[in-house]
């Protein structure tokens, strides 16, 4: 084999070691959800494909000119982690946004109010005590360093996520009050492997955390994220306010929490600078 034939070789072999994505001149957004919340964003898809990755379904396509690849969740933090993992592995993508629905902490927040999530916290993670569980970041495992127990999205992030949120005028929700207009807000966002429905419960997690909304995969995907050093925002619109109602409103206002929390996300995509090949710091 002469050195050109050698040459073209060993190029091939790096192009079949590598995944496609990083081939691309730049690198996809991943989006990530629940099954029925990622909905929305699926349908903004276009050109898109279907590709399963040991049994998970993703969707590979373009959201106004930007390549995007959407990957469908399981409930809870274990079924993000592994979502998340496989995302980064097999698609390399430059930032990953993770588009649902949430409880709401803050008792201003009403059903399909958007929340950027400035900082995740994981609530059920930590000491457990005769008082209750003392939550701490988590050790990061290669590091072991500690994280912060309220983790925060890079500023570049919130800063795009600010600029996309100006002007987005979602659509008016009917209330016995009269009609309103849903509101975006920053906040902490907690993440547990439970579903509140305890108003006593989310009075604590408000004045021991300052939690805004609360749900159940964000701040898996974050620490996800941070371990293999992509960066990652977690948008959420409220179903409910985690009371003894919970899951009546959440089936009631799913679908357009699904929404809004998308339209966010797309318009999120859309800002993001065109070219991007490097994670947001």
């Amino acid at each position: 084999m002469n050195s050109s034939y050698r040459v073209l070789a060993t190029v091939l072999v790096a192009l079949v070691a590598f995944p496609t994505a990083v081939l691309t001149q730049s690198r996809p957004i991943g989006v990530l959800g629940i099954t029925r919340e990622i909905a929305p964003i699926e349908t903004r898809l276009q050109d898109s494909r279907e590709v399963v990755v040991q049994g998970y379904v993703f969707r590979a396509g373009t959201i106004n000119g930007r390549q995007v690849v959407v990957g469908r969740a399981g409930a809870g933090k274990v079924n993000a982690s592994i979502i998340a993992t496989l995302l980064i592995h097999h698609f390399n993508p430059s930032t990953v946004l993770f588009s649902g629905t949430a409880g709401a902490v803050d008792p201003g927040l009403r059903p399909g109010d958007v929340v950027i999530g400035a900082t995740v916290v994981q609530y059920d993670a930590g000491v457990q005590t005769p008082q209750g569980v003392m939550p701490r970041g988590m050790r990061n495992a290669v590091t072991g360093q500690l994280d912060p127990l309220h983790v925060p999205t890079p500023e570049t992030l919130m800063d795009v996520a600010r600029r996309s949120a100006q002007g987005l005028k979602l659509p008016a929700i009917k209330a016995p009050e009269g009609d309103r207009v849903p509101r975006i807000v920053e906040g902490v966002i907690a993440t547990g492997d439970v579903f509140l429905s305890d108003a006593s419960r989310r009075e604590e997690l408000r004045s021991s955390l300052g939690a805004t909304a609360i749900e159940m995969e964000g701040a898996a995907v974050i620490q996800t994220c941070r371990q293999f050093n992509v960066s990652c925002l977690v948008i959420r619109s409220v179903t409910d306010q985690a009371d003894a109602q919970a899951l009546n409103n959440y089936q009631q206002f799913l679908s357009v929490a699904s929404e809004n929390a998308a339209a966010l996300v797309a318009a999120i995509i859309t800002t993001l600078d065109v070219g991007l090949d490097k994670p947001l710091r």
